[in-house]
Protein backbone atom coordinates (compact mmCIF):
# COMPACT_ATOMS: atom_id res chain seq x y z
CA UNK A 1 0.00 0.00 0.00
CA UNK A 2 2.43 2.54 -0.97
CA UNK A 3 3.01 4.83 -3.90
CA UNK A 4 6.44 3.75 -4.85
CA UNK A 5 7.39 2.95 -8.28
CA UNK A 6 5.82 -0.74 -8.93
CA UNK A 7 8.21 -3.77 -8.32
CA UNK A 8 8.16 -6.24 -10.83
CA UNK A 9 9.03 -9.09 -8.06
CA UNK A 10 5.93 -8.36 -6.46
CA UNK A 11 2.66 -10.63 -6.24
CA UNK A 12 -0.52 -9.29 -7.41
CA UNK A 13 -2.57 -7.87 -5.17
CA UNK A 14 0.30 -6.79 -3.12
CA UNK A 15 0.74 -3.22 -2.11
CA UNK A 16 0.58 -1.21 -5.03
CA UNK A 17 -3.12 -2.48 -6.40
CA UNK A 18 -4.31 -2.39 -2.62
CA UNK A 19 -3.20 1.30 -2.58
CA UNK A 20 -6.02 2.66 -5.43
CA UNK A 21 -8.76 2.27 -2.51
CA UNK A 22 -10.14 5.22 -1.72
CA UNK A 23 -7.59 7.54 0.35
CA UNK A 24 -8.73 8.78 3.91
CA UNK A 25 -9.80 12.71 3.57
CA UNK A 26 -8.20 13.91 6.89
CA UNK A 27 -9.85 17.12 8.55
CA UNK A 28 -10.51 18.37 11.94
CA UNK A 29 -12.81 20.21 13.41
CA UNK A 30 -11.52 23.28 15.31
CA UNK A 31 -13.44 25.02 18.21
CA UNK A 32 -13.29 28.51 19.17
CA UNK A 33 -12.61 28.45 23.02
CA UNK A 34 -14.15 31.61 24.06
CA UNK A 35 -17.67 30.32 22.24
CA UNK A 36 -17.19 26.90 24.47
CA UNK A 37 -16.85 28.77 27.36
CA UNK A 38 -19.85 30.53 27.43
CA UNK A 39 -22.06 27.73 26.58
CA UNK A 40 -22.20 27.90 22.70
CA UNK A 41 -20.75 25.61 19.90
CA UNK A 42 -19.12 27.96 17.23
CA UNK A 43 -16.48 25.91 14.66
CA UNK A 44 -15.55 24.80 11.75
CA UNK A 45 -14.44 21.63 9.72
CA UNK A 46 -10.68 22.06 7.73
CA UNK A 47 -9.49 19.83 5.25
CA UNK A 48 -6.19 19.37 7.11
CA UNK A 49 -4.00 18.23 4.17
CA UNK A 50 -3.05 21.87 3.64
CA UNK A 51 0.22 23.30 5.01
CA UNK A 52 0.10 24.63 8.53
CA UNK A 53 -0.24 28.39 7.35
CA UNK A 54 -3.40 27.82 5.62
CA UNK A 55 -4.46 25.51 9.03
CA UNK A 56 -3.41 28.64 10.69
CA UNK A 57 -5.24 30.93 8.32
CA UNK A 58 -8.53 29.14 8.45
CA UNK A 59 -8.46 29.42 12.23
CA UNK A 60 -8.01 32.73 12.01
CA UNK A 61 -11.18 33.06 9.39
CA UNK A 62 -13.06 30.27 11.92
CA UNK A 63 -12.13 32.91 14.95
CA UNK A 64 -13.12 36.17 12.98
CA UNK A 65 -16.51 34.77 12.38
CA UNK A 66 -16.79 33.94 16.01
CA UNK A 67 -20.11 36.08 18.19
CA UNK A 68 -17.69 36.92 20.75
CA UNK A 69 -15.49 39.50 21.17
CA UNK A 70 -12.55 37.84 22.47
CA UNK A 71 -12.16 34.61 20.60
CA UNK A 72 -8.54 34.14 19.82
CA UNK A 73 -8.55 30.74 22.14
CA UNK A 74 -9.03 27.75 19.68
CA UNK A 75 -9.00 23.57 20.26
CA UNK A 76 -9.06 20.56 18.05
CA UNK A 77 -12.59 19.23 19.12
CA UNK A 78 -13.02 16.26 16.82
CA UNK A 79 -11.17 15.26 13.69
CA UNK A 80 -11.34 12.31 10.70
CA UNK A 81 -9.49 10.44 8.22
CA UNK A 82 -6.38 9.81 10.89
CA UNK A 83 -7.37 6.30 11.28
CA UNK A 84 -5.72 4.69 14.44
CA UNK A 85 -4.14 8.44 15.16
CA UNK A 86 -5.28 9.87 18.62
CA UNK A 87 -4.88 13.81 17.87
CA UNK A 88 -4.36 16.18 21.33
CA UNK A 89 -7.15 19.07 21.26
CA UNK A 90 -4.33 20.82 21.52
CA UNK A 91 -1.57 19.18 18.85
CA UNK A 92 0.26 21.58 16.50
CA UNK A 93 -1.03 22.64 13.08
CA UNK A 94 2.55 21.89 11.83
CA UNK A 95 2.26 18.16 12.69
CA UNK A 96 -1.32 17.76 11.67
CA UNK A 97 -0.42 19.53 8.67
CA UNK A 98 2.83 16.72 8.04
CA UNK A 99 0.50 13.82 9.06
CA UNK A 100 -2.26 14.71 7.00
CA UNK A 101 -0.14 15.34 4.20
CA UNK A 102 1.60 11.89 4.86
CA UNK A 103 -2.51 10.61 4.91
CA UNK A 104 -3.04 12.08 1.62
CA UNK A 105 -0.11 10.58 -0.43
CA UNK A 106 0.23 7.13 1.37
CA UNK A 107 -3.27 6.46 2.10
CA UNK A 108 -4.24 5.23 6.19
CA UNK A 109 -1.02 3.27 6.22
CA UNK A 110 0.67 6.38 7.16
CA UNK A 111 -1.57 7.23 9.94
CA UNK A 112 -0.53 3.69 11.57
CA UNK A 113 3.04 4.55 10.66
CA UNK A 114 2.42 7.91 12.99
CA UNK A 115 0.53 6.17 15.69
CA UNK A 116 3.23 3.90 15.42
CA UNK A 117 6.36 6.02 16.11
CA UNK A 118 5.15 8.96 17.21
CA UNK A 119 4.86 12.54 16.05
CA UNK A 120 8.50 13.36 15.88
CA UNK A 121 9.15 15.14 12.59
CA UNK A 122 12.26 13.12 11.69
CA UNK A 123 10.70 9.77 12.60
CA UNK A 124 7.36 10.73 10.23
CA UNK A 125 9.90 11.02 7.58
CA UNK A 126 11.23 7.81 7.84
CA UNK A 127 8.01 6.17 6.46
CA UNK A 128 9.52 5.73 2.60
CA UNK A 129 12.52 3.98 3.49
CA UNK A 130 10.76 1.61 6.55
CA UNK A 131 7.48 0.89 4.26
CA UNK A 132 7.79 -2.67 2.69
CA UNK A 133 4.07 -3.13 2.09
CA UNK A 134 0.68 -4.72 2.61
CA UNK A 135 0.79 -8.25 2.92
CA UNK A 136 -2.37 -10.75 3.34
CA UNK A 137 -0.66 -12.40 6.13
CA UNK A 138 3.29 -12.16 7.53
CA UNK A 139 4.14 -15.70 5.62
CA UNK A 140 3.55 -14.23 2.31
CA UNK A 141 6.18 -11.59 3.38
CA UNK A 142 8.30 -13.75 4.90
CA UNK A 143 8.13 -15.92 1.76
CA UNK A 144 8.64 -13.05 -0.33
CA UNK A 145 11.48 -11.73 1.40
CA UNK A 146 13.53 -15.13 0.91
CA UNK A 147 12.70 -15.09 -2.68
CA UNK A 148 13.80 -12.02 -3.68
CA UNK A 149 16.91 -12.66 -1.31
CA UNK A 150 17.41 -15.77 -3.70
CA UNK A 151 18.02 -18.19 -0.58
CA UNK A 152 14.99 -20.52 -1.28
CA UNK A 153 16.12 -21.86 -4.42
CA UNK A 154 19.59 -23.00 -3.62
CA UNK A 155 18.53 -24.19 -0.22
CA UNK A 156 15.77 -26.68 -1.51
CA UNK A 157 18.16 -27.56 -4.34
CA UNK A 158 20.55 -29.37 -1.81
CA UNK A 159 17.94 -32.21 -1.54
CA UNK A 160 17.48 -35.16 -3.41
CA UNK A 161 14.93 -34.93 -5.53
CA UNK A 162 12.59 -36.67 -4.39
CA UNK A 163 12.19 -35.06 -0.62
CA UNK A 164 11.68 -31.88 -2.22
CA UNK A 165 8.24 -31.89 -2.24
CA UNK A 166 7.98 -33.01 1.31
CA UNK A 167 9.94 -30.08 3.06
CA UNK A 168 7.74 -27.15 4.08
CA UNK A 169 9.35 -23.57 5.19
CA UNK A 170 8.07 -21.93 8.41
CA UNK A 171 7.62 -18.83 6.71
CA UNK A 172 5.04 -17.16 9.47
CA UNK A 173 7.39 -18.57 12.25
CA UNK A 174 10.34 -16.53 10.59
CA UNK A 175 8.22 -13.80 10.21
CA UNK A 176 7.30 -13.84 13.87
CA UNK A 177 10.87 -14.39 14.75
CA UNK A 178 12.00 -11.02 12.66
CA UNK A 179 9.21 -9.36 14.66
CA UNK A 180 10.40 -10.51 17.88
CA UNK A 181 13.73 -9.22 17.21
CA UNK A 182 12.88 -6.55 16.12
CA UNK A 183 13.82 -6.48 12.89
CA UNK A 184 10.29 -5.50 11.50
CA UNK A 185 7.40 -4.22 12.77
CA UNK A 186 3.87 -5.74 11.81
CA UNK A 187 0.71 -4.03 12.42
CA UNK A 188 -2.89 -5.04 11.40
CA UNK A 189 -4.32 -3.59 8.35
CA UNK A 190 -7.82 -2.97 8.71
CA UNK A 191 -8.33 -5.16 5.17
CA UNK A 192 -7.00 -8.43 6.89
CA UNK A 193 -3.74 -8.15 5.94
CA UNK A 194 -0.12 -6.69 7.67
CA UNK A 195 1.60 -3.71 6.95
CA UNK A 196 5.31 -4.35 7.30
CA UNK A 197 7.96 -1.95 8.57
CA UNK A 198 11.59 -2.25 8.30
CA UNK A 199 12.82 -1.23 11.85
CA UNK A 200 16.80 0.26 11.95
Amino acid sequence: MHDREPDANRHEGEPESREKKRRPEPRIYVASLADYNEGRLHGAWIDAAQSAEELQDAVKEMLQASPSPDAEEWAIHDYEGFGPLRLDEFESLEVVAKVAAGIAKHGEVFAVWANYVGLDSDLLDGFEDAYTGEYDSGADFAEEMLAELGLLEPLIGQLPEDLRSYVQIDYQGYFDDLVSNGQIAAVASRGGGVYVFRIW
